[in-house]
């Protein structure tokens, strides 16, 4: 059983959560100060301290929890067939159409590398993205359903055109076209390399 301060605690970390959410969704992350974010959540800086070490760390954990729910909506969606290309398809369709909403485009893509450093936000893009490429990579060259070459360059590739779109997708002035012409153009990529006619 929980403990009620158990409990309080994993209430405050919600209240912190969903706030940051909010609040960095609107407005950009050096714009809002950790005083700002504790105010609005009715909070104290001794409880942001205490479970996220600060206005970074907090950013940090609204990012990967946005970075997860992506993860298991992609999942969701490839889950439903077993062929390999369909997969692939309905992966990148799911996450492009997660770049374009707003949430994950102003906090996931457009502050996140200016908030966290390029480094340490690709490596949480990596931990929650890249095993999903690299997978559907592998069923696609198991299945011969795409010309031979090593599994971790075509994963590479694919992550860093997708990455790269992502971002083009977050900066564009109309996010919804620039994803249906990101999606057009995967499509295109992955029947290039295709071992058999489209």
């Amino acid at each position: 059983m929980e403990s009620v301060r158990e409990k309080y605690a994993e209430s405050t970390r919600q209240t912190l959560l969903d706030t940051a959410l909010r609040l960095f969704a609107e407005r950009d992350y050096a714009d809002l100060s950790a005083e700002e974010l504790v105010r609005t959540a009715g909070l104290t800086r001794g409880a942001l301290y205490h479970h996220f070490d600060g206005k970074r760390g907090l950013f940090e954990a609204v990012v990967n929890d946005l970075e997860t729910q992506a993860a298991q909506r992609i999942r969701e969606a490839i889950g439903t067939t077993s062929d390999p290309f369909e997969r692939a398809e309905r992966g990148v369709a799911e996450f492009l159409d997660v770049c374009a909403e707003r949430d994950y485009r102003q906090i996931v893509l457009l502050q996140g590398p200016i908030a966290l450093g390029w480094q340490r936000w690709r490596e949480l893009d990596q931990r929650h993205l890249g095993g999903l490429v690299t997978d559907a990579v592998r069923a696609l060259l198991d299945a011969e359903l795409i010309r031979a070459h090593p599994v971790e360059l075509l994963a590479s590739a694919f992550y860093g055109a997708l990455t790269e779109l992502s971002l083009t997708i977050a900066d564009d002035d109309d996010p919804d076209r620039a994803r249906a012409a990101a999606t057009r153009l995967i499509r295109d990529l992955l029947g290039g390399l295709g071992t058999k006619p489209a």
